[in-house]
């Protein structure tokens, strides 16, 4: 008799907080070391022209979530989300043991991940961050207590447990004390690589070894961009530390589901929240984590370095491994796609959609057009301006909402966005303005951006 395990894929969601593009040795990094997940980046369906549906966590986890334009800029109202449209309550239903472990920040009582079908969590509440990734997790530097503790880590841990380690650890115990006859849907959701900025004191030597023989040549440590200054090297020991920690742990899940001999039969998602820490604002210069270079800019910017994302999906037997350069894909089409992919079900009534047709190369995806606001701008730390941006095929158009200067970009020959074509294209800069203004009507109206502001959770 087939059992439901094996006819629905198990799901294993890993994802990072502020890991840039450029963060990872597929992705060319020198000094970053992650072989374990370069190895699954072979195994996958990798898409470089992947995004996070906004420059910072709160409203991009919550656009992944729920499969929409996160236009609120908040963490919107997940527990007013009927249950038709909840993605994690369809898999409920379907007989999967769901969990999430780690970051979740995007709301408490009906809110809550418990509330939102999460079977199982860990360290899972309303906090954004940790005070140390070092125990007592709660606790930083300065002695001061976290504003908002993060549950369950400083609870088990001990002096000398480190943060991303211990939510390996509640993951692979899920994966290994779940019913064999029933299949998991799991999301591991890191801290890292998030500030603080901290390694284990092993970590950081050896890349501080390994920095000895990098020649930056003549690249600037910083230039002036924004409101601040941006990151132009990678050559910070802890922030390296730190993501090869996450390889690591990566490598362990990995093993788990070899050991386990349920490799076959799962669904890996690898991705981030946004791109990486590389710029500071007005307020004063603050340590900055990496460069997304050649990718413009970073965190809280809506140019590529802010919102360019790893992307890696592997279904071992069911996807071929490939590398997809073409097509444009969202955080809001992450469950969509699973959906499609593993329940064969469809949700109406979203922005995301499913790609599952271009992991299986029926389809690409270049030519698709999506979208971007960012009304919450914070040029005191990260430098950036209110902005609202579409994408459409090669091209990118940012308008700037308080000075309505405009600034178009041909990615495909233009990656570092460095090239400002709106005198040089007229006519595809109004086409691109149009598509915006259309996307405002649509989007803008009081229904999605008053989510979550009429009922507390």
């Amino acid at each position: 008799m087939t059992t439901l395990a094996q006819k629905n894929p198990n799901i294993l969601i890993i994802h990072t907080d502020d890991l840039g593009y450029h963060d990872l040795g597929m992705t060319g990094s020198v000094l970053y070391n992650t072989p374990n997940i370069d190895q699954l980046g072979n195994e996958s369906v990798n898409f470089t022209n992947a995004y996070s549906s906004y420059p910072r966590c709160t409203p991009s986890r919550y656009g992944m979530m729920t499969g929409t334009y996160p236009v609120n800029e908040n963490k919107g109202n997940l527990g007013g989300i009927p249950e038709e449209k909840n993605f994690i309550k369809q898999f409920v239903k379907a007989g999967y043991n769901t969990s999430y472990v780690g970051k979740w920040h995007l709301g408490e009582g009906k809110s809550s991940p418990e509330n939102f079908g999460f079977n199982h969590t860990y360290a899972a509440g309303r906090s954004g961050g940790l005070g140390s990734r070092f125990y007592p997790f709660n606790k930083q530097k300065n002695g001061k207590s976290a504003k908002e503790p993060v549950e369950d880590l400083e609870q088990d841990g001990k002096e000398g447990d480190y943060a991303s380690d211990m939510l390996t650890d509640a993951t692979i115990n899920f994966i290994k004390n779940n019913p064999k006859d029933q299949p998991f849907l799991a999301v591991l959701a890191y801290y890292a690589v998030h500030t603080p900025i901290e390694a284990k004191t092993e970590d950081e030597a050896r890349n501080k070894e390994q920095l000895k023989s990098i020649d930056f040549g003549d690249t600037p440590e910083y230039i002036k961009e924004g409101e601040g200054r941006r990151k132009m090297r990678q050559d910070d020991p802890a922030y390296a530390g730190m993501v090869e920690n996450v390889d690591e742990n990566v490598g362990r899940l990995l093993k788990l589901l070899k050991d386990l001999k349920i490799e076959d039969n799962t669904i890996i998602v690898f991705s981030s929240d946004h791109g990486g820490l590389s710029n500071d604002g007005n307020k004063g210069q603050r340590h900055l984590a990496t460069t997304n270079n050649p990718l413009r800019a970073g965190k809280g910017h809506l140019y590529e370095g802010g919102i360019r994302v790893p992307l890696l999906v592997k279904w071992k037997n069911e996807l071929k491994p490939h590398t997809d350069n073409k097509s444009i894909v969202l955080g809001m089409d992450v469950f969509p796609t699973l959906t499609d992919l593993a329940l064969n079900k469809k949700i109406n009534g979203i922005d995301g959609e499913s790609y599952a047709s271009v992991l299986q190369e029926k389809t690409s995806w270049n030519d698709r057009t999506v979208y971007w606001i960012s009304k919450k701008a914070r040029p005191h730390s990260t430098g950036d301006s209110k902005a609202i941006v579409v994408r459409s095929g090669d091209y990118k158009l940012i308008q700037f909402l308080e000075t309505k200067e405009l600034e178009l970009y041909n990615l495909k020959t233009d990656i570092s966005e460095s090239e400002n074509l709106v005198k040089r294209e007229p006519a595809k800069t109004q086409q691109m303005l149009q598509l915006l203004k259309d996307w405002k009507k649509e989007m803008l109206v009081p229904e999605r951006l008053d989510v979550g502001k009429k009922k507390k959770d």
